[in-house]
């Protein structure tokens, strides 16, 4: 069932979502050779905190953490640990925060010191394909064009997109429906309406698309080792397009 969020609640959602990418801003100035992934999760936790939000993450289904950090050839949901980030890392970012009972979830790849070129244009390539995805939400599209947009531009650089893992509705729940598929033909399925609210995250592998869970029942690797990268943001569909929710205080963010 879609949840048709009205202007009162995509307004409501505002400071979550915003609280969410404040994190992600925050959290950049910190991405670094030799911090831990743990500690990157204890400095999502203790700002959301600190700023009254809840990391929707922890506990959920039994993640153990605030945060998901996906280093590497890790797709999705990686768990924070002491293990160390080295120069040459790409390291996804996933936050989901809670405030006054709504969700905002938004993710970024980050550079770790000196990556090398062909990394760079994977996230470079991953950037990319959330702004196409973007740019085909209006009202009368259809989740299909934003999957086609996506999965273009992906393929057109010798990529490949995850098709286990989309991107989905959110507002009061941390998923909602619609599934949002990263892949998919022009015209095909859900057709957008205003007051829709959905994230888009296209995982975007360096080799083949096939992906394996790990034995923690929640890391999710590339099976043939090859890089992955990552970019999230909440949205909602307005009249004339997309309005990006999850845009941080410093870069205009919603009020």
């Amino acid at each position: 069932m879609i949840i048709l969020k009205t202007p009162e609640d995509i307004d409501a959602m505002r400071p979550a979502c915003r609280l969410a990418a404040d994190t992600l801003e925050m959290i950049a100035g910190h991405i670094r050779p030799g911090i831990t992934t743990e500690a990157i999760n204890t400095l999502v936790h203790e700002y959301t905190l600190d700023h009254g939000g809840i990391p929707a993450p922890l506990n959920y289904h039994g993640f153990p953490k605030s945060v998901c950090t996906s280093v590497n050839h890790v797709v999705c949901h990686g768990i924070p640990s002491n293990k160390k980030l080295v120069a040459g890392d790409i390291i996804n970012v996933d936050v989901t925060t809670i405030l006054d009972g709504w969700h905002g979830d938004t993710s970024r790849t980050f550079y770790v010191g000196d990556v090398k070129p062909h990394a760079r244009k994977l996230v470079e390539t991953a950037r990319e394909a959330l702004d196409a995805g973007i740019a085909a939400v209006r009202p009368g599209a259809t989740l299909g064009d934003i999957g086609h947009a996506i999965q273009r531009l992906v393929e057109s650089r010798r990529y490949s997109v995850v098709r286990d893992y989309c991107g989905h509705g959110i507002g009061r729940d941390f998923h909602e429906d619609p599934k949002v598929l990263h892949y998919g033909k022009p015209g095909q399925g859900l057709e957008l309406q205003e007051g829709m609210v959905f994230t888009i995250e296209p995982m975007v592998n360096a080799g083949k698309p096939a992906v394996k869970l790990l034995r923690d029942q929640w890391t999710v690797v590339t099976r043939d080792k090859s890089l992955s990268a990552q970019f999230e943001h909440t949205l909602a569909v307005r009249e004339h397009g997309a309005e990006i929710l999850t845009l941080p205080s410093s870069k205009g963010g919603s009020t």
